[in-house]
């Protein structure tokens, strides 16, 4: 972790800053982290190949649009693409609380500045699912919001905003960007 300071705990197990809300974990860390940290590694590529893995058989959901998701209303369910999505609007994802979307690329997320994803219906942020092989930029002020389940990087810019969680195997950049988990 870089760009902002850390400041290791007495016990050598974790790192805190003023910069984040909770802790720091680091591999070169004191037991048991760095087995922690192994089994989260574990436990997010489990995560990563499950959403690969959900089945779409709604032909209407695959490429959808051409992976321009910009202005539409999806319903829940597991939706396929072969390309990139690109959000250049706002894009809503209706459903009620217990709705699930699976959001499934080979290519890279873009979510362009000051575009939103918003939750409708009641739906929440712990039941939306990006499983992205490419990267994922967000763009500044852009709030996304969901799971982000990433195979290579992501990039927050400046005062962008998820509401969810980040798994990246490779990298997750943070440019003055806001993480609340829901």
């Amino acid at each position: 972790m870089t760009g902002f300071s850390l400041t290791l705990f007495s016990d050598g197990k974790y790192s805190e800053s003023d910069q984040v809300t909770g802790k720091c974990y680091g591999a070169s860390y004191a037991v048991p982290t760095p087995v922690k940290m192994t089994t989260a590694v574990g436990d997010m590529e489990t995560a990563y190949l499950s959403a690969t893995m959900a089945p779409n058989s709604d032909a209407a959901r695959i490429n959808l649009n051409g992976g321009l998701l910009g202005g539409l209303n999806l319903t829940s369910g597991v939706y396929t693409f072969q390309t990139d999505i690109l959000i250049t609007s706002d894009v809503f994802l209706d459903g009620p609380e217990n709705a699930v979307f699976i959001l499934q690329t080979t290519g890279a997320v873009f979510l362009n500045n000051g575009v939103k994803v918003h939750l409708t219906g009641g739906a929440k942020a712990e039941n939306v699912f990006w499983q992205v092989a490419g990267n994922v930029i967000v763009g500044t002020t852009a709030v996304m919001q969901g799971t982000l389940l990433v195979k290579t990087d992501v990039l927050f810019m400046t005062g962008s905003t998820l509401i969810g969680s980040v798994l990246t195997q490779t990298a997750c950049n943070l440019q003055m960007a806001t993480i609340t988990k829901q």
